[in-house]
């Protein structure tokens, strides 16, 4: 707004801004992020936090409020920033909507996973009493600054593990990031999401892989970004996964997670007849090529059957279970037999 631009150059206060960054991105990013602040005139405090799955906790969330109230922020025109990867902004995010009821917070993500899913939309949460996210509200962000370049430092394994919540998007929406994903898979594994001049044969898919997941995720986001609708294509990988994540910590990745329930519910697909069986094959190939695990040995009947039962208390006594349906299409089916899951799995634990 450049009304509030023109308000805060002509202020003869000192802009000040409160940060709360990922101990290990303050490691390799934080005399930057410090010297870009001095260099600016900013007064800032910045806080480097250890934020992992098992941390990400209400003492966390209370641990930054009581350093923001120290602070003293004004909460209309300092927003707090937010970096890291999904785990960060997650926790900064609920932190921002508790304090003085909703203060202003930016997301800066620097993993790949982060950059495509956390950044996008308005969900911010915790876990509690070891299920995911089960506490948090809906708080979005007033920006979410993206840069690529932060995803060079993370190591292979975690571009592979954000992979698959872009794969996500592929299944459920587009054909073409599908193709994408299937082509370039290895090449943006080793080039880590960088646009590489020297690579012109693959085009920018990097930009062109990203751009897509979150335009993708966008158009299924905003029109019900308080989640009104439980029918939600977005929620693919996200049926028995939050279960599986928790139960197996710290062995899976959130994104390693989310492909595990994908590959599952692909069998489903496959079972029910939606999809044949090349289809299936191209699915289960790419994520292989993309580096992702396609089955779990703590993903146990007993548990898909605990994680489905759990899915039935919070969307309105109906599964709502997003299915390939080919492709780059999908819809929602709450009509799923008891006998067809159970055939899906032996076929799964069988291949």
């Amino acid at each position: 707004d450049p009304q509030q631009i023109e308000l805060a150059m002509a202020s003869k206060r000192k802009l000040r801004r409160f940060i709360v960054i990922d101990e290990v991105v303050d490691k390799l990013y934080g005399s930057k992020v410090r010297e870009y602040f001095e260099e600016n005139n900013v007064q800032h405090k910045i806080l480097a936090l250890p934020t992992t799955e098992e941390t990400k906790s209400m003492d966390l969330v209370l641990n930054i409020l009581h350093e923001v109230q120290n602070f003293s922020l004004d909460r209309r025109t300092e927003p707090i920033i937010a970096i890291g990867g999904g785990v960060c902004l997650d926790i900064v995010g609920l932190a921002a909507s508790l304090y003085r009821r909703r203060t202003p917070y930016i997301r800066v993500p620097t993993t790949l996973l982060s950059y495509v899913d956390a950044s996008v939309g308005a969900k911010t949460g915790v876990n509690f009493l070891q299920c995911k996210n089960k506490l948090g509200g809906y708080t979005p962000p007033v920006a979410s600054f993206l840069d690529r370049s932060f995803i060079q430092s993370i190591p292979r394994r975690h571009i592979s593990n954000g992979l698959g919540e872009i794969l996500k998007m592929a299944l459920m929406k587009h054909k073409g990031l599908f193709d994408l994903l299937k082509s370039h898979g290895k090449y943006l594994l080793d080039t880590k999401f960088q646009s590489c001049d020297s690579f012109a044969h693959h085009g920018d898919a990097a930009l062109q892989t990203t751009r897509i997941a979150i335009e993708t995720m966008l158009e299924e986001l905003a029109p019900n970004l308080w989640e009104d609708d439980l029918d939600r294509l977005v929620d693919f990988g996200h049926l028995i996964s939050p279960e599986l994540e928790m139960r197996v910590l710290p062995s899976l990745m959130h994104g390693e997670a989310v492909n595990v329930d994908m590959a599952f519910m692909t069998y489903v697909a496959h079972a029910r007849g939606l999809l044949g069986a090349e289809e299936k094959e191209q699915i289960l190939q790419c994520m292989r090529g993309l580096e992702l695990p396609v089955w779990h040995s703590g993903c146990s009947w007993a548990l898909i059957q605990r994680a489905l039962r759990e899915r039935l208390k919070h969307s309105g006594g109906q599964p709502r279970m997003p299915l390939p349906t080919g492709l780059g299409v999908a819809d929602i089916f709450n009509d799923t037999s008891e006998e067809t899951l159970e055939r899906a799995y032996e076929l799964w634990v069988k291949d």
